[in-house]
């Protein structure tokens, strides 16, 4: 669709935040869609992107077994859980990657006032996609942070269920950013901002949050293009 509006053609690399915004600072892409809020904030202060966009959100959920050892069940506050799952002798499984996700892991321990990793159970770093840390913590009998557009799409493969949501501090935002071109002369400017512009216009906008509704029954993705944006 993009490449039928404005000719431009897409390659896409499907990394981590953490990967995608190092891409951003060395110029090794033309725009960036990240999930890390905190980090994005800090490139865009330092000068390495001039434009940051809000795109759309989903959340986070706290999965873990169904036996849910550590008593998570039915809690909507994160960080009281997070102290939970750190006094209890359970497994927890991180993305470990510097990903938006584990970003918002480490930010939840640290508002717990727990240091990382944070107790003496069992906290293995998978260092892997979201997917793959899935797998693990179910292959664990564990507890791990996820997103649910993630979830969603591998429920039917796992055991994990959904424990702990609700909370604002699981809210989940993406952003589209582009790059400064005094940082990376080798960038495609314009291509970079169709793109962007591409993500924020009214019609993709509208397929967002369409984007499987019909599978799952609800829309994976809000789109936010119009919103007040406090991220």
């Amino acid at each position: 669709m993009f490449q039928r509006q404005t000719g431009y053609r897409v390659k896409v690399i499907a990394v981590g935040s953490g990967q995608a915004l190092a891409m951003g600072r060395r110029g090794d892409a033309d725009v960036v869609l990240s999930h890390a809020p905190e980090a994005e904030r800090v490139l865009v202060d330092s000068g390495y992107f001039v434009r940051r966009r809000l795109v759309m959100h989903n959340d986070f959920l706290v999965v873990g077994p169904p036996a849910d050892p550590a008593g998570l069940r039915g809690m909507s506050d994160a960080v009281a859980a997070f102290r939970r799952l750190a006094e209890r002798p359970v497994v927890f499984v991180s993305r470990g990657d510097q990903s938006g996700t584990h970003q918002r892991e480490q930010a939840l321990w640290k508002r717990a006032r727990l240091s990382v990793p944070p107790f003496g159970g069992s906290y293995v770093e998978s260092g892997q996609g979201m997917g793959a840390t899935l797998q693990l913590a179910d292959e664990k009998h564990g507890y791990t942070l996820t997103d649910r557009a993630t979830y969603l799409a591998w429920r039917d493969k796992l055991q994990l269920v959904p424990l702990v949501e609700g909370d604002p501090l699981l809210y989940n935002v993406y952003h589209v950013l582009e790059l400064n071109p005094r940082n990376a002369p080798r960038i495609n400017v314009a291509g970079g901002r169709a793109f962007a512009e591409f993500l924020v216009s009214p019609g993709t906008q509208a397929l967002i949050g369409a984007f499987d509704r019909a599978r799952f029954g609800r829309s994976l993705f809000v789109p936010d293009a119009d919103k007040p944006d406090s991220w």
